[in-house]
């Protein structure tokens, strides 16, 4: 990888060491009209305060498709963020953890976004997780979507 391509994309500049894995897959159609979700781990690697750390954070892709011209588009994709943990690597490691940041993120996500905030990069606070107001909306767009509404949505 050239270092121009290092110096455009962010996640590059910034060393991340970042894996998803897919899992099961489920899907409702209506039509021409689809939700999907599957399931999905994101493992991220890095340091928070000189501490090397492993973050788990497991939830499920829900996407809006459509069957354009004969195929399947995914239209919109939105993670629903189910749990996480972080890991300290090295056993005998400790690390405290800053409450006030770590209180800023839901707790689906919150250690990863603790982990990429700490990394410099500007996490979204307020995303879809197991239960509350966004993962309702987020339903019912999906539920408006299947029904035929003109947009697949789009959180606010």
């Amino acid at each position: 990888m050239s270092q121009d391509t290092r110096e455009l994309c962010p996640v590059l500049r910034h060393g991340v060491s970042i894996l998803h894995f897919l899992g099961g897959h489920t899907a409702d159609v209506a039509g021409d009209r689809a939700i999907a979700q599957t399931k999905m781990t994101i493992n991220q690697r890095a340091e928070i305060d000189g501490v090397a750390v492993d973050v788990l954070c497991t939830g499920r892709f829900y996407d809006f498709c459509a069957r354009h011209e004969g195929q399947w588009k995914i239209v919109r994709r939105q993670p629903i963020y189910e749990k996480d943990r972080l890991d300290v690597v090295d056993p005998a490691g400790t690390l405290a953890l800053d409450p006030a940041l770590l209180a800023r993120f839901p707790v689906g996500y919150r250690h990863l976004g603790y982990l990429q905030t700490k990394a410099g990069f500007t996490v979204k606070t307020g995303l879809p997780g197991l239960t509350g107001e966004a993962v309702t909306r987020l339903y019912d767009e999906g539920a408006g979507w299947l029904g035929g509404s003109p947009s697949p949505g789009g959180l606010r």
